[in-house]
């Protein structure tokens, strides 16, 4: 017998950590393993070697993002070393209504601004380091930070790690592939919510009701 496809509303996945717990690593598993777009920020950086309008940022001047953080064209914004960040609403909530899901990556912040302004859509996940001993050794590792810059998101990192309240879900990052399982396993039980499925479900018991 074949199961009926029953149609739902899409959810965003939203990842949060400090710098050197993995989030990024997680997100890119979850993003190749269940086929799930990363949500695509808007951005007054300058687009570097590589980088693809659309695929990357989509790369905006600071009178354009200014016009459309004040048009409520963003979801979230902030700025970062001078430069500003924020997601787009129009892509995000034609990705929802056809079902499909979006998967962000972005910190505390970001993922308060993404919960207040479409909170019946927002599925929070944070990720922890083991230990803070660990985190460090994540950070020396990349090699890409003088000490300077690993003391410095050390002491953020501690900051950062304050917010887990906020988030429906806390990750301990300890096995990459065990994480990731577990965002997985997360991202099934959210799919399966009634309230994300109840117009679906709605036409598939009335099926029901008319076939008996």
């Amino acid at each position: 017998m074949t199961m009926p496809m029953i149609g739902r509303q899409g959810l965003m996945l939203v990842l949060s950590s400090p710098s050197g717990a993995g989030k990024t690593a997680i997100a890119l598993a979850i993003s190749d393993l269940e086929e799930m777009p990363l949500s695509v920020s808007a951005t007054t950086r300058p687009q570097r070697t590589g980088e693809r309008e659309g695929k990357h940022y989509y790369f905006v001047d600071r009178e354009r993002f200014d016009e459309m953080a004040a048009e409520g064209e963003l979801l979230e914004h902030a700025t970062v070393f001078g430069n500003a960040y924020g997601t787009p609403r129009a892509p995000v909530v034609e990705a929802l209504d056809l079902g499909t899901d979006v998967l962000f990556d972005v910190d505390w912040q970001g993922a308060r601004d993404l919960a207040t302004a479409m909170p019946e859509n927002v599925v929070r996940v944070f990720i922890l380091p083991p230990s803070m001993a660990e985190l460090e050794r994540r950070l020396r590792g990349r090699a890409q930070d003088s000490d300077t810059v690993v003391a410095e998101r050390m002491k953020l990192a501690a900051e950062q790690m304050s917010h887990w309240p906020e988030y429906d879900y806390v990750i301990v990052n300890d096995v990459l592939d065990e994480s990731v399982a577990n965002v997985r396993a997360i991202l099934k039980a959210e799919r399966l919510r009634r309230t994300r499925r109840d117009e679906g479900l709605a036409r598939f018991v009335r099926s029901l009701g008319e076939a008996s």
